[in-house]
């Protein structure tokens, strides 16, 4: 039980830092192309986790051949989910450099709670329970509360359609880990696919993008505060969290991550000069999808009884 709490609260930690990170985003594409970005924050939480998962797995009950095996079963995951890690972070960060709203890029990449159970039963066959859906629903609603503006609605230009695809990288992302979790190091894996996805980046930026050291120190805040925090720790502590928790279940938690993205676009621009601020306004309905958003997560962890089948039927 408490291991399923601390797991519980690993996720919304990983959901608060992640959204928060959606200012530091924006605030970052002022100085730094995506890929240059990218490239640079996903390579620093690689290298910030060496000591970590030196001293905490260091696996002293397995041979020597036994390391080497487990970590040539890592190496395959962490291939396969920091090449999905690249082209979501990519797809993210470019059209937070178009849109510049933090709420809406959040909402936007928040449609992958919705897209993480529906891939879940397409590709491995697992019904999620009612509850699940309903409350993918009311993610989604309150979502949608959270990000439309009076007058405008819900449109759609380039820099959304781009957080749009990102969305869909990011449940096969979620789908990528729940698959690999038992059989890796956590740790290791963690820190390998943010050296896949940060070398692939380094290696675009250098093709198609201009790199500048003034640039790149502009930018430092926003790069180690998404290298360190929104990578180091938040996707290790999804790695963990993960092996507690469905991926449906997971997404749904989530899915608060563009709560954190409005409140975090609030905050900066209540404590920084009007040259400073982000596209960022949080209005009473916002609020209200704040609530419906949460009252999905509680729905989402309700363990309804399933309805047992008749002996009759079972014959």
């Amino acid at each position: 039980m408490k291991t399923k709490i601390l797991a519980t609260v690993m996720l919304f930690l990983t959901a608060m830092i992640w959204g928060f990170a959606f200012v530091a985003q924006v605030l970052g594409s002022d100085h730094v192309e995506p890929f240059t970005f990218n490239g640079i924050r996903f390579m620093l939480g690689a290298i910030s986790l060496i000591p970590v998962y030196s001293i905490f797995e260091k696996e002293q009950e397995l041979t020597s051949a036994q390391r080497k095996e487990r970590h040539k079963h890592t190496l395959l995951p962490a291939l396969c989910a920091g090449s999905c890690l690249f082209i979501a972070a990519a797809l993210q960060q470019f059209g937070a450099a178009l849109t510049r709203d933090p709420g809406k890029g959040g909402f936007i990449t928040g449609l992958y709670t919705v897209l993480t159970p529906v891939f879940y039963f397409l590709i491995f066959r697992k019904k999620s329970g009612w509850n699940v859906w309903l409350a993918c629903i009311l993610a989604t609603l309150g979502l949608y509360m959270l990000c439309i503006r009076e007058g405008e609605g819900l449109s759609f230009g380039v820099g959304e359609l781009l957080l749009l695809l990102g969305a869909f990288f990011w449940a096969g992302h979620i789908l990528v880990v729940d698959h690999f979790i038992d059989h890796i190091s956590p740790l290791r894996f963690s820190s390998w696919q943010f050296f896949v996805s940060g070398a692939l980046g380094l290696i675009a930026a250098v093709i198609f993008e201009n790199i500048t050291w003034a640039g790149i120190w502009a930018a430092k805040w926003a790069i180690l505060f998404c290298g360190i925090l929104s990578v180091g720790v938040a996707y290790t502590f999804q790695v963990f969290a993960q092996k507690r928790y469905e991926p449906t279940y997971a997404a749904i938690i989530f899915s608060t991550e563009s709560v954190f993205a409005a409140i975090g676009g609030v905050l900066w621009n209540l404590i920084t000069p009007e040259n400073l601020h982000v596209q960022q306004e949080l209005r009473p309905i916002g609020y209200l999808g704040c609530l419906i958003i949460f009252a999905g997560i509680v729905i989402s962890q309700i363990q309804f009884p399933r309805k047992q089948a008749s002996p009759e039927q079972q014959n």
